[in-house]
């Protein structure tokens, strides 16, 4: 009898090391003005941690995170699949910023983003934009009007 509580014991913290050991992309985001001091009063969280499998079929390439409001973010248990990442955090006014991390069997990469807020006199307008090229850009960097405006 002792045997089989000792066998289900070990097969249980095996069981526990597995899961802790799933591959993970972690980490936080802060909100920094031009000089990189964190700006008082200005909260990350809601922030979007996208984290695209650049390697993966296309069903399994892309996740997402929301920063909390203590400016932490992670991947779902078990989501990542393995491969090279590019992980992008973004939230309007702020530059989006990007790292490359590569995944296997059980990575755990942490990695911590500074976002620096946007000078609304340096944005783009999307009237000006003449090529494709010009087009490509990061969500916080356009200034959207309504029609008429």
């Amino acid at each position: 009898m002792r045997s089989k509580i000792h066998l289900l014991i070990l097969l249980v913290a095996i069981a526990f090391l597995l899961s802790a050991c799933a591959a993970k992309i972690y980490g936080t985001v802060e909100l920094v003005d031009d000089k990189m001091q964190p700006i008082q009063g200005e909260n990350p969280q809601g922030t979007v941690v996208h984290m695209i499998n650049t390697t993966a079929t296309l069903d399994k390439a892309s996740l997402t995170a929301t920063v909390n409001e203590k400016g932490k973010f992670e991947s779902e248990k078990d989501a990542l699949t393995p491969g090279k990442y590019k992980v992008e955090a973004t939230r309007i006014g702020y530059e989006t910023q990007t790292e490359t991390v590569e995944i296997k069997g059980s990575t755990r990469q942490k990695l911590a983003f500074k976002l620096k807020k946007i000078d609304e006199g340096r944005r783009k307008s999307i009237e000006t934009l003449t090529s494709d090229a010009d087009k490509i850009i990061n969500p916080g960097e356009v200034n959207i009007q309504p029609p008429g405006m």
